[in-house]
């Protein structure tokens, strides 16, 4: 057995993402790019780093390959200890098994006991990963004591027109839950679940072998594992957390939380030493502001060559922007290229993106996403909230018709 860590993390990292459609056609949600140089994983890495957890558990099983490879050692959040550290859980066969994906969040959990029991936590942290956010979880963790709690649920409220999209809750005045309804269909009041919960371990593991033994269920921590404890007389409380906190599941969210980075003084401050978001960078040249360029409330991060204009968006690790070209309130990311005299316009642009010389994108109205490695050709337009695939090509209109 390992040496024993008061604490063992498990994000829960296999989702589809599906509502963010082209940019996670290819890669999990927890690896969409997020803020010129992050990827949505990097938030809760650096919490669990920031927090003092050295043992933490990436469940995959969507599209992996991106996020492992970008994941790694661990190095880049200190989280390559000899004795602890990172580790890529995927869905494996056991003996006697044939294996079989998750089956739910709980079971992507349970699936991993053995990982967990070589640790033997008093206590689990089980993280969603696809939220963007700074939190510390040892405060959690320390509240989760103090109330002798057999699991901790962080909680805010949220816009009640958005309440159905989450777990909703009920608690006293000291904290303790006394109702517990996963995405109702009309939400008694807005105090949702964040998805950040702390157990104590041996009340967990024990709902989670009852639940994996229970055909009936679909093996859920929000439908099944939390209704199960607090129907069983479990002491499960509500830790209110003040802060930003972002669910990215839509583009139009994404796009949200790139833009607030942008505020004159951003709600979600990455430049505080206290407490850095770590990322995984590749080593690129300082970014190259060419003579008549413009650029007015952006980021710009290395390898960036502008000669055009950026107003109010985030550009990724090098963009080119070419002369006369314009980006405006639009993501651009890594490698992709805005040739001469092209205009974005509220769009958001996936990896390795060429748009032609004299070509549109977007404008306003919807926003307009383009799939990585998409191809606009110079003159083509790609309309307001149009969405292009990946690897695919935009021609001007008219252009088959005059081959």
């Amino acid at each position: 057995m390992k040496e024993r860590e008061e604490s063992v993390a498990m994000i829960l990292a296999g989702g589809q993402g599906s509502r963010l459609g082209v940019l996670t056609r290819f890669r999990a949600k927890p690896a969409v790019p997020y803020g010129g140089k992050y990827r949505i994983i990097d938030f809760p890495l650096s919490n669990c780093s920031n927090s003092g957890i050295g043992v933490v558990g990436v469940l995959t099983q969507y599209e992996p390959f991106a996020l492992n490879s970008y994941i790694g050692t661990g190095a880049p959040w200190d989280l390559d200890s000899p004795t602890g550290g990172v580790y890529v859980l995927s869905p494996y066969t056991r003996v006697g098994d044939v294996g079989e994906w998750y089956a739910g969040t709980a079971d992507a959990v349970f699936q991993n006991i053995d990982f967990i029991d070589r640790y033997a936590p008093e206590y689990l942290v089980v993280l969603s990963g696809d939220h963007i956010y700074k939190m510390d979880y040892s405060r959690m963790i320390d509240f989760h004591k103090a109330h002798d709690a057999d699991a901790t649920i962080a909680v805010m409220p949220v816009p009640i027109e958005e309440a159905s999209r989450f777990g909703i809750l009920d608690a006293d005045d000291t904290g303790r839950i006394t109702d517990f309804v996963e995405k109702p269909e009309n939400p008694p009041n807005n105090l949702a679940s964040m998805g950040v919960y702390v157990f104590s371990w041996d009340k967990a593991r024990y709902y989670l072998v009852a639940d994996a033994e229970n055909s009936d269920s679909s093996h859920d921590f929000g439908k099944n594992v939390i209704p199960a404890m607090l129907g069983a007389g479990e002491k499960l409380f509500a830790y209110q957390f003040e802060g930003y906190w972002r669910d990215v599941g839509t583009v139009g969210s994404l796009w949200e939380a790139n833009m607030d980075l942008l505020e004159e003084e951003p709600s979600l401050d990455l430049s505080d030493d206290a407490w850095k978001i770590y990322a995984r960078n590749p080593f690129m040249p300082a970014a190259l502001v060419g003579e008549g360029s413009t650029l007015d409330t952006c980021l710009v991060p290395e390898g960036c060559d502008i000669d055009g204009d950026v107003v109010h968006s985030v550009l990724f690790q090098g963009v080119d922007v070419g002369v006369g070209a314009s980006v405006a309130d639009s993501v651009v990311m890594s490698g992709s290229q805005v040739e001469q005299s092209a205009t974005i316009e509220r769009a958001i642009l996936a990896e390795d993106v060429v748009v032609g010389e004299g070509a549109r994108v977007g404008g306003p109205g919807d926003l307009c996403v383009l799939g990585a490695g998409s191809y606009v050709m110079p003159g083509a337009v790609v309309a307001p909230g149009e969405t292009v695939e990946p690897g695919a090509v935009v021609e001007p209109k008219g252009a088959k018709d005059d081959e």
